[in-house]
């Protein structure tokens, strides 16, 4: 019975964690958030993790824009 209050317990957390993320604008689906809460607990650093997200999104936007132009 425990087990199934924790998965509860977990799950009303994600959900929660991810109405925070959509409040704040961060793009971030509920699988993408789930693995930065993960990285987090496993002792990544949050604002080094913040700054890789931006910098991937840069680099993405970036790619995309110079993929469109030679279209």
């Amino acid at each position: 019975m425990a087990s199934a209050q924790n998965l509860n317990a977990v799950r009303e957390t994600m959900d929660v964690l991810l109405e925070i993320s959509k409040l704040l604008n961060t793009g971030l689906d509920m699988e993408s958030l789930s693995i930065c809460v993960r990285l987090c607990e496993q002792g990544i650093n949050p604002e080094a993790l913040s700054s890789v997200i931006k910098e991937l999104r840069k680099a993405s936007d970036a790619f995309k824009a110079s993929e469109s132009s030679t279209n």
